[in-house]
């Protein structure tokens, strides 16, 4: 599947337009890791096991939103783009969605 962020695929055709797709994950925290987050506030540094949480948070919708391109028949989805909210204090929700499209 070719994920791309513009609203086209470089040297490619758009022949049909499939709709909207989209992939979404809530992701929650463990107390093993707020209590190493905890502890790295007091001397900084990046939180390694939040941002490998968040890395697998935004493969997981990634993944969702392929198969439901791949489930209309996509051969790209254009115009990808994520978010993420916090649905409740240790919750955050990620957000994969773009256009899933047929090429020429």
């Amino acid at each position: 599947m070719i994920l791309v962020n513009i609203d086209y695929v470089p040297e490619k055709e758009i022949s049909e337009t499939l709709g909207l797709v989209k992939g979404e994950v809530v992701q929650t925290k463990n107390i093993g890791r707020d209590f190493m987050a905890s502890m790295k506030t007091i001397v900084g540094g990046e939180v390694k096991s939040y941002t490998d949480m968040i890395k697998q948070a935004r493969k997981t919708a990634t993944d969702r939103m392929i198969d439901e391109a791949e489930k209309l028949g996509a051969d790209a989805i254009v115009g990808v783009r994520f978010g993420s909210s916090e649905i409740m204090q240790g919750a955050s929700e990620m957000l994969a969605y773009g256009t899933a499209v047929k090429l020429k």
